[in-house]
């Protein structure tokens, strides 16, 4: 008898613009069918919000809307939760509660892995067993996880290879850091690359550098900074800072991690850089006023240094 074809919902936030390829390149080597939540718009924050209480920050809303806008559509919905990816390093905490939080809130049935190198669970043993939930033997699961993670490494390099093509524009070269679920958000960071786009300037994204080169860089700024994700932005922002003209963080209100290292940021980088923070009341009138503004500045001081 044919085995049924098994649906998995993908949110498409939060850490789907960190893992989408090893997500993808896994279920698809499993035989599993996957069904995505639309792109982030204002409909899905509404829905959100109304399962979220007030202090919860805008990326966790957005993703409580995806959740919703794929219950009943699916057979089960992805949900991670990883605690450290690390030894001694952490993540947000919101991405330790994440499965329970969906679970308490919704009733639909979830698939998640759990990753926590600090409790010896690393990333490949927790493939195997979220492969084994679903039916798949230890040796399929295996031989998908492996083959998405070789298929990442050459996305990674490509899309590295291709971002380093921008540093050779004339064009003013801006750095758009922030978290990936922010960064390539359509309601975030996809308002901001428009709005740069529209005045002529090349955009990189902090989510793309060389790890090798750059991974213990955050050191010059924050020696004990141990949220893992913010490691990588600060990361970013120094490896790029001698080859960009300026640095824009972007932050989802009210992130605690962002807000302490940010603030480390502004005062310790000497690049023109500007940290817009994005809440569910942000217009786009207003950010396009303070960017377009941090545009005029950058382009005043390279008219001087001429």
């Amino acid at each position: 008898m044919k085995k049924e074809i098994i649906a998995v919902g993908i949110p498409k936030a939060l850490l789907y613009h960190n893992y989408h390829v090893l997500w993808e390149h896994f279920f698809y080597e499993l035989g599993v069918e996957l069904v995505y939540s639309k792109a982030t718009d204002k409909e899905i924050l509404e829905v959100g919000k109304t399962y979220a209480i007030d202090e919860t920050c805008l990326s966790l809303k957005t993703y409580l809307g995806h959740i919703a806008y794929l219950v009943d559509k699916v057979d089960y919905i992805l949900v991670p939760r990883i605690v450290s990816l690390k030894k001694h390093d952490k993540l947000c905490t919101n991405f330790y509660a994440l499965y329970d939080i969906v679970n308490n809130l919704f009733k639909t049935k979830i698939i998640h892995y759990n990753i926590d190198v600090d409790a010896r669970i690393n990333e490949k043993k927790a493939f195997i067993k979220m492969g084994k939930e679903l039916g798949f033997s230890a040796s399929l699961a295996s031989h998908a996880y492996m083959k998405a993670k070789r298929i990442v490494k050459r996305n990674k390099r490509h899309k590295l290879i291709k971002q380093n093509k921008l540093l050779d524009s004339d064009k003013i070269k801006i750095l758009l850091a922030g978290h990936p679920y922010n960064i390539h958000d359509r309601l975030m960071g996809g308002v901001v690359k428009k709005i740069l786009n529209d005045l002529d300037v090349e955009v990189l994204c902090s989510d793309v550098y060389d790890y090798r080169e750059a991974k213990d860089l955050y050191k010059e700024i924050a020696p004990h900074l141990y949220w893992t994700y913010n490691q990588d932005i600060v990361n970013a922002m120094l490896y790029y800072q001698d080859k960009i003209d300026g640095i824009i963080i972007l932050t989802s209100f009210p992130c605690g991690p962002d807000s302490l290292t940010n603030e480390m940021c502004l005062k310790k980088i000497e690049k023109p850089i500007i940290n817009l923070i994005i809440d569910e009341l942000s217009s786009e009138v207003g950010l396009e006023t303070r960017i377009e503004s941090f545009i005029d500045i950058i382009k005043a001081r390279l008219n001087q240094n001429e």
